[in-house]
């Protein structure tokens, strides 16, 4: 559907050179400022989206524009052959935030996640030899679009046109410990897991599974890994999503919102993985940019403060309720500012379509609404939005 008073000709020019990749909004957002985005005619929009939980501290928030401006002038980027303060202090910042004990850093979750896998098989080797590499990952997850997250990602839908797959990935039911138990064998390294499967509904896992992948892997010295690219750094009201599981995976994956809008991920790890990458095992030509970690280092002075994410907690709570007073939802889900709306009727893409019109960006997962405002957004526009919502949903 076609936002009003949209220049086709910059859409045209677009899709006269972009792959088509992507099912695009006939939209042209051209500035931003705090939750709300501006498109190139001048309309505004109230953004329950940033970006897929990216923009954290919503658009152009003046002390980040500030820093990576800064920085920008400063020195934009080196290899990762030499050393640069602003790439020290931001590792230093988010291995306190994090409680891990070291970190690898690239450009996105994929990124974050292919790490995290080499990791684990590599620890495995280093311990155990061959033949102790498979992973578990969950039906219903998802990790990435590089051949091998596709791979470990428990969806067909996004498997189809690009077989053969990488070898190596066992699908587990999520939240069904007796399947866990059945293919958790010698021939299994890690199991990697979201808290909450994002892509997959906004649907959290359950505390008894957690704690069973938690026990089972502790007894057979098989690596944890938490996937918190869309949960982390502050999206469900904690730092990361684990901390309201009361657990830590031995590796843990960041990406969207932890740069606030510039490309990063990060693969952290405790002390039992630390030393396993060493020169020459992995590598990243853009990991750690400069302008990167100094959009990071703001997002963290905000995001690992306890007042601030308090503040998240309540902003998810808020949303919640007042959803569900709206008689076509049927239910809700998800934590902290990730929240999922399954309704009753109404089919969540005409919905998507029909708010872009009025003024709200949202998104979908299956067939949910999803919502992932910036952490920093404003009650004022929490209940325009709401109020937006409420009436395309009578």
């Amino acid at each position: 559907m076609q936002a009003e008073r949209t220049d086709m000709n910059t859409i045209d020019k677009f899709n006269s050179h972009i792959m088509g990749s992507y099912g695009r909004l006939n939209v042209v957002l051209d500035k931003g400022e705090d939750d709300k985005a501006v498109d190139e005619n001048g309309k505004t929009y109230i953004d329950f989206g940033s970006g897929i939980g990216t923009n954290s501290l919503g658009y152009c928030n003046k002390e980040w524009a500030d820093a990576v401006c800064e920085q920008v002038r400063s020195i934009q980027h080196t290899s990762n052959y030499y050393y640069t303060k602003v790439q020290a202090e931001f590792a230093e910042r988010l291995s306190e935030a994090a409680g891990m004990k070291n970190m690898f850093l690239c450009n996105s979750g994929a990124e974050a996640n292919e790490c995290a896998i080499k990791i684990a098989r590599k620890y495995s080797f280093d311990k155990y030899g061959k033949g102790r590499h498979n992973i578990i990952t969950l039906v219903n997850s998802f990790h990435g679009r590089t051949l091998c997250t596709l791979s470990a990602t428990g969806q067909d839908v996004f498997h189809n046109y690009f077989f053969p797959f990488v070898d190596g990935f066992i699908n587990v039911e999520a939240n069904n410990i007796e399947d866990l138990k059945a293919k958790l064998d010698d021939t299994v390294c890690a199991v990697m897991f979201e808290y909450i499967q994002g892509e997959g509904g906004v649907v959290p896992l359950r505390q008894k599974f957690v704690d069973a992948i938690f026990e089972l892997c502790a007894e057979r010295d098989v690596l944890t890994i938490s996937d918190e690219v869309q949960t982390g750094v502050g999206r469900t009201g904690k730092f990361l999503a684990g901390d309201n599981f009361g657990k830590k995976a031995d590796i843990i994956t960041l990406a969207k919102g932890i740069a606030g809008g510039i490309p990063m991920g990060a693969c952290l790890s405790g002390d039992k993985c630390a030393g396993v990458l060493t020169p020459g095992t992995h590598g990243s030509t853009f990991g750690g940019n400069p302008i990167a970690c100094a959009g990071a280092i703001e997002v963290l002075k905000k995001a690992a403060d306890p007042i601030f994410l308090s503040q998240v907690a309540d902003k998810g709570r808020y949303i919640a309720e007042k959803l569900k007073e709206i008689p076509e939802v049927e239910s809700v889900t998800g934590m902290g500012l990730m929240i999922g709306i399954k309704l009753k009727t109404k089919n969540a893409k005409d919905i998507l379509n029909a708010a872009l019109e009025h003024g709200l960006l949202i998104l979908t997962a299956k067939e949910k609404l999803r919502l992932l405002p910036p952490l920093t957004i404003s009650y004022e526009d929490i209940d325009r939005g709401l109020e937006i919502l409420a009436e395309l949903l009578k």
